[in-house]
């Protein structure tokens, strides 16, 4: 997971993002904490797993207490990617009372939606099992948070699409329209990836059987997107496109009919819900006496 981390820690900041939060929640300071706990006094909390799935967000919660208390340990007892069942103990951390009382909600708020993630795109990517198929994300992400979002989904055991705007081009259905077609659109997005010297990989989303021929005469993209088709229809796409490129399964797919969609010989299974509807998981946090 440290990998993913290097990989996009130039498009987030992490320490700007924990301050900024912290802003949110803190305002001018955590007064309960503040008014009922000594300001040296040391205590110890523990990560309670409240239900069942898949663990997420150990490393955030590590990165959260260190900023707050320098001095702050923290003791891993499982790791993030690893399936939990209710009541097992995450984690133990100790440190200044004030600071683990103020990061407790912030650690939280980020693990429960990540472990939701985590749990969510591990159980379809188990359903696809027997395949080559990948289940991954969309841009279907919370504004200012996608990091962790991305992150939960490729420690759920599925991968990441494209980051954002600026690292693929992805044609899909409104470029078409306005651009006058699949084979103009695409003949654009090659010019303009001449112009300005980048590399960038294509990817077109296709709605027709019709559109996947036009774009398999054209060439030039890396892979094809088979928007809204039916697993049947997504056998005769597969066929017709025979490895020539990579082939994405969207729109529509759930845990009733992902299988069927594997089946077919897809590279990959894009899912929105996968950020954009899924439920957090239960954990809290928990003073040790």
């Amino acid at each position: 997971m440290t990998d993913f981390i290097k990989l996009h820690s130039r498009h987030f900041n992490f320490k700007k993002f924990i301050q900024e939060v912290l802003h949110e929640d803190l305002g001018n300071g955590d007064h309960t904490s503040l008014s009922t706990i000594p300001k040296n006094h040391k205590g110890k909390m523990q990560l309670l797993a409240k239900e069942e799935g898949i663990i997420a967000g150990v490393q955030a919660a590590e990165k959260i207490f260190k900023h707050l208390d320098k001095t702050s340990r923290i003791k891993v007892l499982i790791k993030d990617g690893t399936h939990i069942k209710k009541g097992d103990i995450v984690f133990t951390v100790e440190g200044n009372t004030q600071k683990l009382l103020t990061a407790e909600r912030l650690v939280l708020n980020i693990m429960q939606r990540m472990s939701g993630i985590a749990t969510k795109t591990n159980y379809l990517q188990n359903l696809c099992k027997g395949t080559t198929t990948k289940v991954i994300d969309t841009r279907k992400t919370t504004p200012n948070f996608r990091f962790f979002e991305k992150w939960a989904v490729v420690i759920g055991g599925g991968s990441n699409h494209r980051y954002g705007l600026f690292d693929m081009i992805l044609i899909k259905d409104n470029h078409i329209d306005f651009a006058g077609g699949i084979v103009q659109a695409i003949d654009a997005a090659h010019s303009y990836l001449k112009k300005h010297k980048l590399k960038l990989p294509i990817e077109v989303e296709t709605r027709t059987l019709e559109d996947v021929k036009k774009v398999l005469k054209r060439g030039g993209v890396q892979r094809i997107m088979l928007d809204n088709y039916t697993p049947q229809q997504t056998a005769q796409a597969v066929k017709l496109i025979n490895g020539k490129f990579e082939v994405e399964s969207s729109g529509g797919i759930t845990e009733k009919n992902v299988a069927h969609y594997a089946k077919c010989g897809v590279d990959f299974i894009s899912v929105g819900a996968l950020t954009h509807h899924v439920k957090s998981l239960d954990l809290s946090l928990k003073a040790v006496k």
